[in-house]
């Protein structure tokens, strides 16, 4: 049986996908950016070759079957729209068609694994919980299915204690703002330092913060692959959940940055549509805000660090921000920053990709740990915890030891005063 999508009236994302197909002139720049185009070498899994499919599927030229694997393929980084000369906004196209897609054409097994991946990664307890039944599953690995196996690779040896966020946290000395920290869910159980970290600076930095009580997902990973209805409930929760007499709604993920920057575009149209849009348009990263603010708190390494810096793509592709974090980390006395080789390509983490593609995701996450290790650096840095998990994972392969630090916990580290 052959899938296709069905016609539907004209809709604002209809729109936006059309004009994405449209602004498209097949130039080829976007090849040289596109990680699953270097690892395959296939044109239809650069992204001017999924904009031909999926416009071929959108006008019933195509049926879905065949256009969908390569589609799926996609991480989703948005590299090639940092490298389009003519403005191509690929996001618009991929996002709304994949959820137009929906789960057609996709079997039950890959359904179910979706569902339960979605219902645990968005719960810190049901996350938490998973983790340590996983970590006893790890020593039955080979007696497992090979469907289990990526996300058994990907789990920790040991978890961190649970380690609950105040709900106020003042500014030291003079306040300087206002904001509303964003506390995420699976950053909550893999690395809860990161938060923690985020406040000690804000705080150091004149910055007073509250932590917003049943704040629930930001949708994040269901936007991702597809699933908007799933999205459009946790965006309506959260924007009921979080204070509107703030200066700012700071997130310490890109992947939870940039989804909630996006609800303005993807639920347009929605019943809560200018609610959940207004909330999205509070959002800055942890590195944005800091760097707008300035820091005036001193800083220094506590010994001689050569950091390396990973561009998330949420961060530096989707949210335009590559600037600040380094602007940031030169300010730390005694840090040096280098620059990763091909640093714009995706390390295979996007959100479940490296679950659901597991031979992609080790691929790029290979070439990335080797790119880092080349570097000489002594720590990498990035400001998403689906980038830290994944580069730390493949770094565990080789030599010499790299500690992998969010970027607002070597800021965190280097404050003179504690």
């Amino acid at each position: 049986m052959q899938h296709r999508i069905p016609a539907s009236p004209a809709t604002p994302a209809r729109a936006s996908m059309a004009h994405a197909i449209e602004t498209c002139v097949h130039c080829g720049f976007c090849l040289a950016a596109c990680p699953t185009y270097q690892v395959l070498g296939e044109e239809r899994d650069s992204p001017r070759g999924r904009i031909v499919l999926m416009k071929q599927v959108l006008e019933g030229d195509l049926a879905l079957d065949e256009a969908r694997p390569h589609v799926d393929r996609c991480l989703g980084c948005l590299a090639c729209v940092t490298a389009c000369p003519s403005g191509v906004p690929y996001g618009e196209l991929l996002t709304p068609f994949r959820a137009a897609a929906g789960e057609q054409a996709t079997s039950l097994v890959a359904r179910v694994r979706r569902r339960v991946l979605l219902d645990t990664l968005e719960s810190p307890a049901r996350f938490r919980t998973a983790v340590r039944l996983g970590q006893f599953a790890q020593r039955a690995a080979p007696l497992l299915p090979a469907a289990v196996q990526p996300m058994l690779a990907l789990l920790p040896t040991a978890l961190p204690p649970a380690a609950p966020l105040p709900a106020h946290v003042p500014a030291r000395g003079t306040r300087r703002a206002r904001v509303a920290l964003l506390a995420g869910c699976a950053q909550q159980v893999l690395s809860p330092g990161i938060n923690h970290a985020a406040l000690q600076v804000l705080a150091a930095n004149g910055i007073e913060v509250v932590v917003p009580r049943g704040q629930g997902c930001c949708g994040a990973l269901a936007l991702h692959v597809g699933d908007d209805d799933r999205a459009y409930a946790h965006a309506t929760t959260l924007a009921r959940a979080l204070p509107t007499d703030v200066d700012a709604i700071v997130t310490t993920a890109a992947g939870c940055g940039s989804a909630m920057k996006e609800y303005g575009h993807a639920f347009a149209g929605r019943d809560q549509a200018l609610a959940v849009a207004a909330c999205g348009s509070r959002v800055q990263d942890v590195a944005e805000f800091l760097d707008a603010v300035g820091l005036v708190a001193p800083m220094r390494a506590t010994g001689a660090s050569v950091v390396a810096y990973h561009d998330a793509c949420h961060l530096s592709h989707a949210q335009g921000i590559r600037r600040a974090p380094r602007a940031l980390l030169t300010q730390v006395e005694g840090l040096r920053l280098v620059e990763i080789p091909q640093g714009d390509l995706c390390c295979g983490s996007a959100g479940l990709y490296n679950v659901e593609q597991p031979e992609l995701a080790a691929e790029l996450g290979r070439r990335k740990a080797d790119a880092i290790r080349s570097t000489g650096a002594t720590i990498v840095t990035a400001g998403n915890i689906g980038c830290l998990v994944q580069i730390a994972t493949h770094l565990q392969a080789g030599t010499p030891a790299i500690a992998v630090r969010h970027t607002v916990e070597i800021l965190a580290d280097a404050l003179l005063g504690g």
